[in-house]
């Protein structure tokens, strides 16, 4: 019998999946990824871009797949995905 509570609807919506995660991780990111990884990370548009150093402009053409990151922007998003945790706290500790 396996002890684990069953995501809520929120939690669900918010996960990333492993092929996902992996890909970031990788730098191969798929139309979508980016906006998984920040809603993984539990934070808006606005938190997400400036816990990263990047403008919301950025994001938002990195979310809708109109340029893709690369070199920094792409390394920063490779280090969301693997320490979503520091990026949630860079963003408490600036504010």
């Amino acid at each position: 019998m396996n002890n684990r509570e069953e995501l809520s609807r929120e939690e669900l919506d918010r996960a990333l999946t492993r092929a996902q995660r992996s890909r970031i991780m990788a730098g191969r990111l798929e139309p979508g990824d980016v906006a998984a990884l920040r809603r993984f990370v539990c934070l808006t548009q606005e938190q997400f871009a400036e816990a990263l150093g990047i403008s919301v402009h950025t994001l938002r053409n990195w979310e809708q797949d109109r340029v893709k990151p690369d070199g920094p922007g792409l390394a920063l998003l490779r280090i969301a995905a693997r320490h979503p945790r520091i990026v949630r706290e860079n963003v408490e500790s600036a504010a």
